[in-house]
């Protein structure tokens, strides 16, 4: 029964959802359609048509799958460096106060700083090639994941560990058996809001130097004055972003699934 009611309730946000995208799509045609709007926005069948089409015609020099591997690639490297450092870096935040007192401050410094805003630094630190977008990108990650994973450790019920350290736990068997399986959740809260993040810094990274990418569309089509082009790369940020999004609340049910959120 349980199974049914959370079929039925999947197969409800689904068609909630493709009617809510129909119906942004019609206010979209009809704006540019009957308001001036139309002079300088593409309507959804041109651009769904170019983007259709830029899969077989490249953009530049590559298609629009290519610019969204080059893209996913980056990510992808910025993204696990971020998170690994993220985790570690939260977790003995949170563990040790000593480690709390010595790295808290500095990272309540860097936190607030807008990944794009380290542009400049990271090209006179790495350059204009790939290290500087992959810097970026590891910035956005590590913020949103520390936080998380810190706020995980420190969520945890002192009373179970010292339930536990009473029955001869030593800190070790405490921190693998009740501290780190509490905050994973939280991790994984870390984890979306950091790859959604970390998509929107490579594009940015995109915008700013380089020759392949869905930024780098966006921005050959502002050159160009092309606003199919840069609606084909605006609505290819938004799909793989969503499919992001989505794989990495399905990754979370699959490994938590005694604690998902927004069930």
């Amino acid at each position: 029964m349980n199974k049914r009611f959370r079929d039925a309730k999947r197969y409800e946000k689904t068609i909630c959802a493709a009617i809510a995208i129909f119906l942004f799509l019609c206010l979209w045609q009809l704006v540019v359609s009957f308001t001036k709007a139309g002079i300088v926005m593409a309507g959804p069948v041109t651009v769904l048509d170019k983007f259709v089409s830029s899969i077989v015609e490249p953009i530049g020099t590559n298609t629009i799958q290519s610019h969204i591997f080059w893209s996913l690639t980056r990510v992808m490297i910025g993204f696990i460096l971020g998170s690994l450092a993220g985790i570690i870096t939260g977790i003995l935040m949170g563990w040790s106060k000593p480690i709390e007192a010595l790295f808290r401050p500095l990272y309540e410094l860097i936190r607030p700083i807008p990944p794009i805003a380290w542009i400049p630094l990271s090209i006179v630190w790495f350059g204009l090639g790939e290290p500087s977008k992959y810097f970026l990108i590891f910035l956005a990650a590590f913020s949103n994941i520390t936080m998380n994973a810190y706020a995980g450790v420190r969520s945890v019920d002192p009373t179970l560990m010292g339930a536990a350290r009473m029955l001869g736990a030593n800190d070790r068997q405490v921190f693998s058996t009740i501290v780190l399986p509490s905050c994973i959740p939280h991790i994984f809260a870390g984890l979306q809001i950091a790859v959604g993040s970390a998509w929107a810094t490579v594009v940015a990274a995109e915008m700013v130097r380089s020759s392949e990418g869905v930024g780098w569309v966006i921005i050959k089509g502002q050159d160009s004055n092309s606003t199919v082009q840069i609606m084909v790369g605006i609505m290819a940020v938004g799909i793989v972003g969503y499919i992001l999004a989505v794989a990495m609340r399905a990754i979370e049910a699959k490994l938590c699934s005694w604690s998902v959120r927004g069930k």
